[in-house]
């Protein structure tokens, strides 16, 4: 089996640096795996050695986060530097009572591949569950934010398909008819710049989240809310 290397990426090619450190990481074991041979181990653990560097690589784009079986940071760790689409492939059970976010801004779900209640964690530490806003210790899967931003806009529309009244935002709104939204029913939106939001269905940042990035929602279904409701919005800033 023949391999492809890359070269050096630039700066801006974001995705394809992350894609050559993966190429680089892997090809690294596979070269000792061929020089030493079974003294080195098994194919598989040459897989996993490789997947393992290349995360630890790819932590300085997409940061780090330590998950605990035990509150206050006791029981089995999982440490994660990426996407994360089942905990327990990795040998950990779905139960986290506490988490330290040590880089970056982090989507975390109570499902595995990314399914159910989000949770949006950014860099610091909880020591129990009900400081991410969470009613049970279930965590199942969790991904980076890659939209680190400076510049935040985004607009809100009372219908699918952005029809409807229309609202644009630049910075965090505590309630959403205050700045003259009348309906408290988001259907679709448009979110520009490169900062990711954070929606929730009550007031003053309380209540279900859901967490948005770049890209076109034309509809509620689209950023996995089971209704329309939100009532205020705020950005994500705190990522390293």
């Amino acid at each position: 089996m023949c391999w492809p290397l890359v070269d050096e990426p630039k700066a801006s090619a974001q995705h394809s640096g992350k894609a050559a450190l993966c190429v680089r990481a892997f090809a690294a074991c596979l070269r000792l795996y061929i020089k030493r041979g079974p003294t080195f181990g098994s194919y598989r653990s040459v897989c996993e050695r490789g997947r393992e560097a290349a995360e630890r690589d790819m932590s300085q784009y997409s940061g780090k986060i330590k998950f605990y079986e035990g509150r206050c940071f006791t029981g089995r760790c999982l440490e994660v530097y990426g996407d994360c689409d089942n905990f327990q492939d990795r040998g950990f059970m779905n139960r986290v009572n506490s988490i330290r976010v040590e880089s970056g801004a982090w989507i975390c779900y109570d499902h595995p591949d990314f399914r159910g209640q989000q949770y949006m964690l950014e860099r610091g530490e909880y020591p129990e569950f009900q400081r991410w806003n969470s009613h049970n210790d279930h965590m199942g899967s969790c991904r980076p934010i890659r939209m680190h931003g400076e510049h935040y806009r985004m607009e809100l529309f009372e219908g699918c398909n952005y029809s409807g009244q229309c609202m644009e935002l630049c910075d965090d709104c505590p309630f959403l008819q205050s700045r003259g939204f009348n309906p408290n029913c988001v259907n679709s939106i448009r979110v520009f710049g490169d900062g990711a939001w954070v929606m929730y269905e009550e007031p003053n940042f309380r209540g279900r989240m859901y967490i948005v990035e770049r890209g076109n929602y034309c509809s509620h279904n689209e950023w996995q809310a089971q209704n329309p409701h939100i009532q205020s919005i705020r950005r994500v800033v705190n990522y390293f």
